[in-house]
């Protein structure tokens, strides 16, 4: 504690601080709201075990979050209430390191809420709005200025390579029980690259992606109940909108939960589906080039393939990765995703038809 308080003291040494408490659940970063005699803010111990390049990281959202204030500034919003502020530290960076920790502070968005479950399509419609909305923002953007936090966070092709790997090593001596799943995925390996190698050749755009696009991500009006901002920015890297876009119906499109053991319960809700895409499309459909709107329909394919051979990676490799609760859970997991992924692509033809509707 004694260097959280050194921490806050070093980022408000003009204020006199009032309380400190816990905020949020994230599982990434330990996050406090701060109180003082003038203002709120949040601090944040950076997770350097997955952000190891701290540098780099508060680049990108120095670089990012400027960018979405000025254009709010032009659209005559609220630039303080349509992204995070972060301030600097006592040398001028917008981080500082203590010990073995680094920490970061910003500027604490009131009279907002987050939603934790979704309950309708129209809160899928508001968070499709939100990304779509990210995504216009920073459309004109050079991506290239941006380093990657995670390398091959969603290169779907050398996560495949890890997958073989995997398989092959054998660590957990599973193999044998999950064939099935095994060549599920050795099914669609030629699948794998379809984003990559479009990236590659400059076929598609390389855009600024938010890469983690739940619905917990989106900071709502408390009174109004529209979008106000994108936060959890830490995987913000260069990249393609179809992750976002991929990864927003992966969570959200389905009822079941990620774990569920019975795949009886797991959907692919079609008006879920179409009230992100409608909502996403009414924000930035404008940028879009030819062949990310024909690669639309395949991204919530990728994305849950992709996340589904993690999982499967990560059980046959002991369960190193991910945070497990019970023997089999990343299993269960990549059951989970896999049926979502056979469902997504029964109803190809449906969603190509809804984006076409949007468009």
């Amino acid at each position: 504690m004694n260097n959280i308080i050194k921490a806050i003291n070093s980022f408000l040494p003009d204020e006199k601080l009032i309380s400190c408490e816990p905020l949020g659940n994230g599982h990434i970063n330990s996050t406090f709201l701060v109180s003082t005699d003038k203002d709120k803010y949040s601090l944040q111990i950076i997770n350097t075990n997955i952000f190891k390049d701290v540098e780099g990281l508060m680049s990108n959202l120095q670089l990012v979050t400027h960018h979405i204030r000025k254009k709010a500034s032009n659209d005559g919003d609220d630039p303080q209430r349509a992204t995070l502020k972060f301030l600097s530290a006592p040398d001028g960076k917008k981080y500082l390191q203590l010990s073995d920790r680094a920490y970061r502070m910003y500027k604490y968005i009131d009279n907002v809420i987050t939603i934790e479950k979704m309950e309708s399509p129209a809160h899928f419609y508001s968070a499709g709005i939100a990304f779509g909305n990210f995504a216009q923002m920073l459309s004109d953007f050079d991506a290239s200025l941006l380093v990657e936090t995670i390398k091959n966070f969603h290169n779907t092709a050398s996560r495949y390579l890890d997958f073989e790997k995997a398989v092959s090593d054998n660590l957990s001596n599973r193999a044998d029980e999950v064939e099935s799943e095994i060549e599920f995925v050795r099914q669609r390996r030629d699948f794998m690259s379809l984003f990559v190698d479009k990236l590659e050749k400059g076929d598609l755009p390389l855009r600024v992606t938010h890469n983690d696009t739940k619905i917990n991500n989106v900071l709502f009006d408390s009174k109004t109940g529209e979008p106000a901002a994108v936060i959890d920015l830490d995987t913000v890297m260069p990249g393609s909108y179809l992750y976002d876009f991929g990864d927003a119906i992966r969570s959200g499109a389905t009822h079941a939960a990620e774990d569920e053991k019975d795949l009886s319960l797991v959907d692919f809700d079609l008006e879920l589906y179409e009230a992100f895409t409608k909502g996403y499309l009414s924000k930035c459909g404008s940028s879009l080039t030819d062949v990310e709107i024909e690669m639309l329909p395949y991204a919530s394919i990728m994305l849950t393939l992709e996340c589904g051979m993690r999982f499967l990676t990560d059980h046959l490799n002991g369960d190193t990765y991910f945070k497990i609760h019970r023997y089999g859970h990343n299993i269960d997991r990549a059951r989970t995703q896999f049926k979502l992924v056979k469902l997504m692509e029964d109803n190809l033809d449906n969603m190509r038809s809804i984006i076409q509707k949007y468009v």
